[in-house]
Order: structure tokens, then sequence, then C-alpha cells
């Protein structure tokens, strides 16, 4: 098929422009696709940080072409024009966020009828909930032809706002293009000055109030009396409210928690994945989480909390454990479990044998079932 994916990409920052690049290196060895991402991805007005990370060049999709200005209305027609010209059979968008909405809502309606149009929805619904969001979200999904969702959650969210959608519920695949250097876990703690016989729980990403890290840090006190030599390293870019989890650290055993704050770039990434023995993701609320996927692509069990999508790809007792959500002691009980019981070995063997459910050939299936191409 010639298929068009639109969405962010090397050298935009984060998650999505990760699974971006990977899909479409994905789709690319059956298909021809055409990459297309953002002249310009948000206005400096609306996010006022450094957008763009060019330290890293290993998710770089050659050829992409920089085309879709978000906030210029002239630009979404020319787009749309651009599409129609390359005659795909598909054009794949990444959905996440209704800041979108009137770009995409353009493009869906300038892009010729005989053209299929899939949206790749990492959120129906954003996180972080604001009015209108749900009528944004309506205004534009409802210009799909076919949506991957990557949760139940996803799936009930889409049907409550297009009913007779066609899905298809497809789990985050794995990210392993952040083993740069295929690092052991001696030299990973080397980088990161760190003994080897310490015990290393890892949060990963962007610290926002919905993700519940201040759970983990209310548990590191029961942690730390059940384990000798433990720590946490707290690896993310904080909001404006860091001090108040500076605070909550500072009550709940510093010096057994390290904070490694800002953007981490992507050839960092490597060595604090590498080096821990569980990753924890104490969310309040999601739907799914690449960090997760992150975890599975080192090998590493991962420790999250029973909401959204994620007991659909941490199998309790298999590849990590379920928590309650926002409850510390709980989620300590987990932690304890893990290092008491010696399960590193035996969840890494299981995470290797889900392989399969969570590579991106199985996404490529999936866009493929979509079209109706089944072979």
């Amino acid at each position: 098929m010639k298929l068009v994916l639109i969405g962010p990409v090397y050298p935009y920052k984060g998650g999505i422009s990760h699974y971006t690049g990977l899909m479409y290196r994905a789709l690319s060895k059956k298909h021809e696709v055409h990459m297309i991402s953002y002249k310009m991805q948000y206005p400096k007005i609306l996010f006022k940080k450094e957008q763009r990370d060019y330290s890293n060049d290993s998710f770089k999709i050659d050829e992409t072409d920089y085309l879709i200005n978000t906030a210029n209305p002239i630009n979404w027609i020319v787009a749309a024009n651009k599409i129609n010209k390359i005659k795909p059979d598909a054009v794949i968008i990444q959905w996440w966020h209704p800041y979108f909405a009137p770009c995409y809502k353009a493009l869906c309606i300038g892009i010729k009828k005989d053209i299929k149009i899939i949206f790749v929805c990492h959120n129906v619904f954003p996180h972080e909930r604001f009015p209108m969001d749900r009528t944004l979200a309506k205004l534009v999904l409802k210009e799909g032809d076919g949506f991957i969702v990557q949760s139940s959650m996803d799936q009930a969210d889409l049907q409550s706002i297009k009913s007779d959608a066609k899905i298809r519920l497809a789990v985050h695949p794995t990210y392993n293009a952040f083993k740069l250097e295929g690092m052991s876990k001696e030299t990973a703690r080397e980088r990161i000055n760190v003994s080897e016989d310490t015990k290393i729980l890892l949060f990963f990403g962007f610290v926002r109030e919905y993700k519940g890290l201040k759970h983990l840090i209310k548990a590191m006190p029961k942690i730390t009396k059940e384990e000798n030599d433990i720590r946490l390293f707290i690896v993310g870019d904080f909001g404006d409210d860091k001090q108040e989890y500076i605070d909550l650290i500072n009550n709940n055993g510093k010096d057994n928690i390290t904070v490694v704050d800002g953007y981490l770039p992507d050839k960092e990434v490597e060595k604090y994945f590498a080096a821990s023995d569980l990753v924890v993701l104490p969310y309040e609320s999601a739907t799914q989480s690449g960090i997760v996927q992150i975890a599975y692509g080192f090998g590493k069990p991962v420790v999250a909390t029973n909401v959204g999508g994620l007991p659909e790809v941490v199998t309790d007792g298999k590849t990590g454990y379920i928590a309650n959500p926002q409850d510390p002691d709980d989620l300590a009980d987990k932690i304890i479990r893990f290092f008491n019981e010696n399960k590193a070995e035996e969840f890494a063997q299981e995470i290797e044998n889900e392989a399969y459910r969570f590579s991106w050939d199985r996404m490529t299936e999936h866009v493929e079932g979509l079209l109706g191409d089944e072979a």
C-alpha cells in the first residue's frame, strides 16, 4: 500500500515522536510510506520549553517532509493538497490532544474522500481534562475510517463519541531503540555512580500530578525499612510544582532518593534503565504508557497501578506487579515482594515470552487489518 504517516518525529522530543518514527520503520518494511511532520508543532506561547532535541539522531527518518504548521489555516489547505497529490491509500494520523483539532479537522476535510483516514489514539481525551476537550475530540475523530487504540479505556472513550467506530485494540509496542550501546548493568551503574549491590527503583518521564510520584515517595520509608541499600532514581522533567516534590522527598528519606531533573536526551536514557532493577509507575490515572514499553525493551519488570490500560500490559505476577492506586503502603508491599522473592530473572523471561504481542510487526498487522489487507 501507499501510506502517509502524520505525527511528530525526530528532532521533536517525547514518546509520541519516538513512537511515530518506529511506526514508520515498521510500516516501511512492507509498504511505501511518506512521513509528514510539523514545520511548527506548538506555538511558544503554549509550549515555552524547547520542543526539539538534536542530540541523538537514532530516531531520524530521512526524507521527512516537515510540512504542517498547526496554527496556520492556509498551511492546512496546502498540506491537504500535497497529500492528495501523493495519492495514498490511507493517511495515518497520531492523535493525543485536542489542541490539534482545528488543524486535523481541516486536513480531514481537504483530503479526498477515497483516501482512508486512520487515527492512532494515544489518548482519546487528554490526561489533564479541560472544558470542550470532548467536543473537540469528537469533531475530529468522527472523520476517521478506522482507529487504533491501546487500552480498553480508550476504546470505551472512543465508542462514547463514535459508536460505530472501526477499532483495533493494540497494545503499545516495545521501544528497543534506546539500546544504543547494549550497556551492561555493571557499566550502567558505573556511569551513574551506584554500586552493584544497591537495589535501584526507577521513576522515569515527565513529572505530572496524574503520574502519582508523590505516592512512591511516600512509600519509600516503608521500603527502606524492609530493604537495605535501596535507592529510587527520579529521572524526569518537573513542572512549576517541583518544590512540592522536593519538600516531600526531604520528609521521606531523601538519603535514598536521587533526582535527575530536566528533559533527558535520548542518548542518556539507556544508562538509567540498564542500571535499574525495577521500573515503577505509581499513576493515579492512565490510558497506557510508553514507559512500560521502554522498560520491557530493557527486559526490566514493572510495578504499576491498577488504572487505565496498565493492567493490560503489566501482567500481575508475571511481568511485574499491579498495586492499588494512591496507596503508598500497597505500592511498598509490591516492591518489597519483588526483591524478597527474587523475581528479576523469572519476570525478565516472561517479558521475553510476550515479545510478539508487543512487537511493531504486530502493529503493522493491525494497520493492515483496518485497511482490509490481511496479507
